[in-house]
């Protein structure tokens, strides 16, 4: 039986087990019958595993966690948090570009797309990978969060250390996969308007993870985004 999804050569063997699993070849036959069908689902199939397809399994530096892609049309492009270029920036990503302004001094972009941090070995990985359009959180509990687990657990274990940013209740219920003795792991309100000004502005995540990378000899990413 084949894998239910196509990811990246890097990431086969890590994923192999689920993505034979039933659960797996269960989702991916509902997203087939619902586009079949003219439901609008975001991002497009071929975008779904982006960040897996940008940062491979031994070059993972940072991890930040989103909970699933934007909902509405062209936004979603398989990055946590990211839009294309030409796309207007959402609330929440202009709120981690406020926080970056004040923890870095780096100023603002004129885009939101967030590819050249993942190039660098930032995993800007979404708990659930797939959306209905205009239906924020309609494929959460179908059978993403069994694969995207996989995932953060794997780099969880994993012997080089990586900063773990979770913000949000949501991402924070990810930490039992990670050991903490080994990596950073960071913690923040979400940066989403509701929560941002709870903690999430002010929070210094970007300087402490350069901080951390550093003192691990293994760099610091260069936050900065080209127009």
């Amino acid at each position: 039986m084949k894998p239910a999804f196509d990811v990246p050569p890097e990431w086969r063997l890590v994923l192999r087990d689920v993505l034979h699993s039933e659960r797996s070849h269960a989702l991916a036959k509902m997203l087939a019958d619902k586009e079949s069908a003219g439901t609008p689902i975001f991002p497009p199939n071929l975008l779904r595993f982006r960040a897996l397809e940008l940062v491979a399994t031994d070059e993972v530096k940072v991890v930040i966690l989103g909970q699933d892609p934007y909902h509405g049309e062209d936004q979603a492009h398989g990055l946590a948090f990211s839009v294309q270029p030409g796309i207007a920036i959402p609330p929440s990503l202009r709120n981690i570009f406020k926080e970056l302004k004040r923890d870095l001094g780096i100023e603002p972009p004129t885009h939101g797309c967030l590819e050249s941090w993942a190039t660098q070995g930032v995993l800007l990985l979404n708990t659930v990978l797939s959306v209905e359009e205009g239906k924020a959180g309609s494929h959460q509990g179908l059978g993403w969060e069994q694969i995207t687990d996989a995932v953060i657990a794997h780099v969880g274990k994993q012997q080089s250390p990586v900063v773990f940013m979770l913000w949000g209740s949501h991402a924070q219920k990810k930490k039992p996969l990670i050991d903490a003795k080994r990596h950073l792991i960071l913690e923040a309100p979400h940066p989403s308007p509701l929560s941002a000004h709870r903690g999430f502005l002010g929070c210094g995540h970007f300087a402490k993870a350069d901080q951390f990378l550093r003192e691990s000899s293994l760099g610091q990413i260069d936050w900065r985004i080209e127009a």
